[in-house]
C-alpha cells in the first residue's frame, strides 16, 4: 500500500540579496493515510517551511514530494492548512465563515452544506451559527476554523501551531477537541509545534529536526497501551514520560 504522502531527499534554501540561507536538507519520510504526524525542532529549523513545501506554496530545490502516489503538481488532492490564528472574519457570522472556502471555490453543493451542518451540530457550534467570532471563546473559534478547513474535504490536513494563541488551560481542552474531530473524520494530519507534550499526546509518529538547515535527526513512532486514547489521558500514561525524555534528549544532543 502506497503512503498518502512521501518526501524523498527534499532540500530548500531561501535566496536573498545578502545570500543563500539553507532551510531544509535531505528530508525523507512517508505518512500513511489516517495517521497523525508531529514535527518538532529548534526555532528556525524549517518546520513551517516544510509545511509550505508540502502544500505547494514553495517548490523543493532538490528531491521530490508525492501525494496519493503522484507528484505533488499532478496529484488531484485537497490539502487543508490551519494556521496559528483562526482568521475568522468579524463581519461574517460563524456559519458564513465556515462555508467561506466552499463559497470561494464554488463548491456550495447541498451535500457539502449538509456536511457542514452536521459538523456544527456534532462539535457544539450549531447554536452559534449566527454569532460573530468575537462572541465565541478561543477554543470555539478554533473549532470553527477547523470545520471551515474540513468542509473542503481535505486529503491531508496541515496544522501550524494551531493552539499557540490560546491560554494553557484552553489549549489542553482544544487539543482534545481537535484531536477527536480529526480522528472521527478519519483525516491524515501533520502538526508543527514547539510543545513536546502536545506532540506526544496527539501523534502516531514524531519527526525531530536538527537546527537549521533542518534535517531529520530521529523519527519516533508513538504507541500507548490504553484502549481509547485522548491527548489529555496520554499525559498521565506511563509511556508519556519515556517519550518526553527520549525526544528532549534528541533535541538537546546538538544544542
Amino acid at each position: 500500500m502506497n503512503p498518502l504522502l512521501k518526501l524523498s531527499h527534499v532540500s530548500f534554501s531561501y535566496h536573498e540579496a545578502e545570500g543563500e540561507t539553507p532551510a531544509l536538507s535531505d528530508i525523507s519520510f512517508s505518512l500513511e493515510a489516517g495517521k497523525f504526524l508531529a514535527i518538532v525542532g529548534p526555532s528556525g529549523c524549517g518546520k513551517s517551511t516544510l509545511l509550505s513545501l508540502i502544500c505547494g506554496l514553495l517548490v523543493p530545490e532538490e528531491g521530490s514530494i508525492s501525494l496519493l502516489g503522484l507528484p505533488l503538481k499532478e496529484a488531484r488532492a485537497n490539502i487543508g492548512y490551519m494556521l496559528q490564528r483562526d482568521h475568522l472574519f468579524e463581519w461574517r457570522t460563524i456559519y458564513s465563515n465556515v462555508v467561506l472556502g466552499l463559497e470561494i471555490q464554488k463548491k456550495m453543493t447541498p451535500e457539502r452544506l449538509k456536511s457542514v451542518d452536521s459538523m456544527l451540530e456534532t462539535y457544539g457550534l450549531s447554536e452559534f451559527r449566527g454569532a460573530r467570532p468575537s462572541q465565541l471563546s478561543g477554543g470555539m473559534r478554533q473549532r470553527a476554523a477547523l470545520i471551515r478547513t474540513l468542509a473542503l474535504e481535505p486529503d491531508l490536513l496541515l496544522l501550524d501551531e494551531p493552539f499557540s494563541a490560546l491560554d494553557y488551560q484552553t489549549r489542553l481542552s482544544v487539543c482534545d477537541d481537535i484531536y477527536e474531530i480529526i480522528k472521527k473524520e478519519e483525516k491524515t494530519a501533520i502538526l508543527v509545534t514547539h510543545d513536546l507534550s502536545e506532540a506526544i499526546s496527539v501523534a502516531d509518529q514524531i519527526l525531530v529536526l536538527t537546527s537549521r538547515p533542518g534535517q531529520i535527526q530521529k523519527e519516533v513512532p508513538i504507541h500507548f497501551s490504553m484502549e481509547k486514547r485522548t491527548p489529555m489521558q496520554t499525559r498521565s500514561a506511563p509511556e508519556f514520560q519515556e517519550y518526553f525524555n527520549l525526544i528532549w534528549k534528541e533535541l538537546n544532543t546538538h544544542a
